[in-house]
């Protein structure tokens, strides 16, 4: 029953409030909360704030610079970039906005969006997916007009997004668990089994989703772990029994492993779950909102004091926050 409690309370105040909120770990005045990471190439790398805007990097994280100008909501929830090098970013209340030139100027990109609040950006291929406060879009670049993916995602808040080698699509939800649309189909199907715990509790408000090389759905939730899907998210088990902490908030799987963010630190398992090793060297936030890795293999976290680099699979880490100006963030519901 309490972590019934939880999840709903989570879920009211994660959607109504900020999505950084309720995260342990001391305030960092010099360093901004990083809700958001994107690396285009090997160098640059755009970083969101919740609250402070947009950042922008040419050297790897070392040193930052204001970017985002005509974003007009500096609360940022996501960032992605596409296959052309143009870089997009998700806002709490006023939609996503692209830039074509380097992060100097940015345009909105909402005609077609009923939902503001874009929790996550996905790039794949030429497509571009936003998952909203009110279901799944699909951005068409020639008329820079969204369209809804299809039917069954009406009003439902959709906090991640991932497609499959064979072009079917899944979306985290808050409440409804994963749900599945397969190309030529008649919609968003829930699926019907559901990620159910260790205690036998149905995991229903889902935050990170990725799958690997081999088909392997990995499913990150708000205070219930990690699940794995081999079976295109018919099935899914739990593999997180050994991780220190539940609240997930970045799945990166590579050669090396499958690295996990969560609400205190970063952990790596090599032989799916069994045994999960802590990489917080270095780290002087625990409070993690985002794991991304870059093409030539270094890992980068956002967390609620600033951002940080690894370039050895996360066994050390440097913070990365010259230029990451901190302070206190307007209240959202307050700005204007």
């Amino acid at each position: 029953m309490m972590r019934l409690v939880t999840a709903v309370m989570t879920l009211l105040f994660l959607s109504s409030t900020s999505p950084a909120s309720g995260q342990p770990g001391p305030f960092d005045p010099q360093a901004a909360s990083i809700q958001a990471l994107t690396v285009v190439g090997t160098d640059v790398l755009y970083a969101g704030s919740f609250g402070l805007g947009l950042f922008r990097s040419e050297d790897r994280g070392t040193t930052w610079m204001k970017s985002g100008e005509g974003v007009s909501d500096p609360f940022i929830l996501s960032l992605a970039t596409a296959k052309d090098g143009t870089v997009y970013v998700g806002t709490f209340r006023e939609g996503v906005f692209r830039t074509t030139d380097h992060g100097k100027t940015w345009q909105s990109v909402n005609a077609g969006l009923k939902a503001k609040e874009v929790k996550t950006l996905l790039a794949v291929g030429d497509q571009m997916y936003a998952g909203t406060a009110d279901g799944a879009y699909r951005l068409n670049r020639a008329d820079s007009r969204w369209t809804v993916v299809t039917s069954g995602l009406d009003e439902i808040l959709v906090h991640a997004l991932a497609q499959s080698a064979d072009g079917t699509l899944y979306a985290g939800t808050s409440g409804k668990g994963v749900l599945r649309f397969k190309a030529n189909s008649s919609g968003w199907v829930r699926l019907p089994h559901g990620l159910k715990d260790h205690e036998g509790m149905i995991e229903n408000f889902i935050r990170v989703l990725t799958i690997d090389p081999e088909g392997g759905i990995y499913a990150g939730t708000f205070d219930g772990g990690v699940f794995r899907s081999n079976d295109g998210g018919t099935t899914w088990r739990p593999i997180s029994r050994a991780l220190p902490n539940d609240s997930i908030r970045g799945i990166v799987f590579n050669s090396r492993g499958l690295f996990v963010a969560t609400g205190h630190g970063i952990f790596k398992t090599t032989d799916k779950g069994r045994q999960w090793v802590p990489l917080n060297n270095g780290l002087t936030s625990m409070a993690v909102q985002v794991l991304v890795e870059s093409t030539n293999g270094s890992l980068y976290a956002g967390t609620n004091a600033g951002a940080f680099r690894s370039d050895d699979d996360g066994k050390s880490w440097n913070a990365i926050n010259e230029g990451l100006e901190g302070g206190v963030a307007p209240p959202p519901f307050l700005f204007r």
